[in-house]
């Protein structure tokens, strides 16, 4: 294996010395040439080529499309409408939600009357009231199963 390395040393230094190298440069390759470290990559890549070569051309084809679908403005334009159909539905409700917040804050800081007791079951006649309570007891219910789950 070091004949065979010798011999791709002294492959790289032809190489190096038929290049237009400065001669203090080709000197500098040569010296890196000779070290046993820089042999053994050499053989380490020399041996990996078919891989390397696979991997490039994989990379290759990767950064064609990337670069078609980058500069394909057609497509941005239907992903981005996809995209906003997809979002617009869910910030309008955000908005509503808010928008309802804000509201029921208002309402909130405009009447200081205080609610008793017959104000209170008055409210449980109300279809939203009666919705809000199932959804909590039924909340509180999956809430206190995963507890017990978890014991």
């Amino acid at each position: 294996m070091s004949q065979t390395t010798t011999q791709q040393a002294q492959a790289a230094a032809e190489v190096a010395s038929t290049a237009t190298l400065a001669p203090a440069q080709q000197q500098d390759v040569l010296d890196q040439l000779m070290k046993p470290e820089i042999q053994e990559s050499l053989n380490i890549l020399v041996a990996n080529l078919p891989k390397l070569a696979e991997l490039t051309t994989l990379l290759t084809k990767t950064y064609d499309l990337v670069q078609t679908v980058a500069n394909d403005h057609v497509l941005i334009d239907d992903i981005k409408g996809g995209m906003e159909e997809f979002v617009k539905p869910i910030s309008d409700k955000a908005k509503g939600i808010a928008q309802a917040a804000i509201e029921a804050n208002d309402r909130v800081h405009v009447e200081e009357s205080t609610i008793g007791l017959f104000g209170i079951l008055k409210m449980l006649k109300d279809p939203q009231v009666q919705k809000t309570l199932r959804f909590a007891q039924a909340f509180l219910e999956v809430t206190a199963e995963r507890q017990q789950q978890k014991r």
